[in-house]
């Protein structure tokens, strides 16, 4: 058997947790997006910063930095992210 270090997926990465994590959100309503970040974030205190938005204006992009302590954590606030009909894009 391969040892971890040669054989990772490339779909699993390798994280120590508790750590510093950043989604990028992208949308067309930074006022709402802030709101949809910090729910889904919540109860964990989130760091929003404008990131991006497009040339033509419609589409801004959002970074919201926060600890994460798990990898259940982690995922659960791209989902919750992910599914809300503002957001566009969770990177």
């Amino acid at each position: 058997m391969m040892s971890n270090t040669t054989n990772k997926m490339p779909d699993k990465p390798d994280i120590d947790y508790p750590c510093t994590w950043v989604y990028k959100v992208i949308g067309e309503d930074t006022q709402v997006l802030q709101e949809v970040i910090v729910t889904a974030c919540a109860p964990t205190e989130v760091a929003i910063s404008h990131s991006h938005s497009s040339s033509g204006g419609k589409y801004h992009s959002l970074n919201a930095k926060l600890t994460v302590e798990d990898e259940k954590t982690r995922l659960q606030i791209y989902e919750l992210l992910k599914q809300h009909p503002a957001v566009k894009v969770v990177l």
